[in-house]
């Protein structure tokens, strides 16, 4: 029997975005599981409640035992290891994303040399979606609702 291939898909998410549903959803296609991993980043201090995004993302999945939703606070590479993941997934929306993610993945190889990075290309109707243009339109009482695959 074949090792189950297991992805891991990090991120702050803040928010998760119908971007990054549609990039878990496509990375289905090519894995078994999908781990969805909200890091903690010492650069950046979250606007939405963690645990609050924890919960509307497992929403966003509920039935799908392919799918799971965890936080960490370690290197990528290294919890990659701890999950038996083998996949890191990144969607690229544009070539800023590809050499930013590019530097990054090179790093996490690095570190475990059995990790491959997997880009995926964002859908190009959601394209344009980023959640720091959200947080600012949600920050000034805009409707950031068709961004969203859950209502906040």
């Amino acid at each position: 029997m074949s090792e189950k291939k297991i992805a891991l898909f990090p991120g702050s998410f803040d928010p998760f975005t119908k971007g990054h549903e549609d990039i878990v959803k496509r990375s289905l296609t090519l894995f078994d599981e999908v781990i969805i991993a909200i890091g903690h980043n010492a650069a950046k201090k979250h606007y939405f409640e963690v645990d609050y995004m924890v919960e509307r993302i497992q929403s966003c999945f509920t039935g799908d035992d392919r799918i799971s939703v965890l936080t960490y606070n370690e290197l990528t590479a290294d919890l990659a290891k701890k999950t038996g993941a083998n996949f890191l997934v990144r969607g690229l929306r544009n070539t800023t994303d590809f050499e930013y993610e590019n530097s990054i993945s090179q790093v996490n190889r690095y570190i475990n040399s059995n990790l491959e990075t997997v880009f995926l290309i964002t859908s190009p109707e959601l394209a344009h979606i980023s959640s720091t243009i959200i947080r600012e339109v949600h920050k000034y009482g805009g409707d950031v609702s068709p961004f969203l695959p859950f209502k906040l």
